[in-house]
């Protein structure tokens, strides 16, 4: 329990200072490995968010795993925007819909998504010195992309929070930090 407590500690240390924003937490990211890459299709991509696009022939990463969940697991959160309008893709994954980027939303990793488990279910994510609860209503695919479906995005790294701008914005990140940020999250 003492471990589980310094560990959250530390990470909302690191998080608080700025310092996390300078690592990427990659050795428990690499426990997952590639499961395949797929093969970028070049299309019309909303760059709402600063989306990143695919590239014609570019070979992307799969992955069918995310590295485990813990008190404190460390994570690159960024941004989506969950609306029709937005750059998310299609509606959310969970229930079929499209969400208010007003709400304190997210989208996990395929692997933490867990087909679906978590659904629903919030999440307690630590950043910037602060702590917010956000429901998971949708998946952040981390096999497919680069289609119509998936706004012509790769797919996503195997340790994402996708995050609205309301999650942004209640953990106090300053506009010019919004993008990819490391955090510490676990389940609610």
């Amino acid at each position: 329990m003492a471990r589980h407590i310094l560990s959250l500690l530390l990470a909302l240390l690191l998080a608080s200072s700025g310092l996390a924003t300078c690592f990427r937490f990659t050795s428990l990211a690499k426990a997952c490995k590639p499961t395949g890459y797929l093969r970028g299709k070049a299309g019309k991509c909303n760059t709402k968010n600063q989306s990143e696009c695919c590239k014609a022939e570019e070979k992307y990463p799969q992955y069918r795993c995310s590295p485990p969940v813990t008190e404190a697991t460390h994570a690159t959160m960024t941004i989506n925007s969950f609306e029709e309008d937005g750059d998310g893709g299609g509606p959310s994954e969970c229930d079929g819909k499209y969400h208010s980027d007003k709400k304190r939303i997210v989208a996990l990793s395929t692997g933490w998504y867990k087909n679906g488990s978590r659904c629903g279910k919030k999440i307690r994510i630590h950043a910037n010195g602060k702590s917010v609860l956000a429901k998971v209503v949708d998946e952040c695919d981390s096999v497919n992309g680069c289609d119509t479906a998936h706004d012509f995005q790769p797919p996503c790294d195997n340790n994402i929070v996708d995050a609205s701008r309301a999650v942004w914005k209640a953990l106090k990140i300053p506009r010019s930090q919004i993008g990819n940020y490391s955090i510490a999250w676990t389940d609610a």
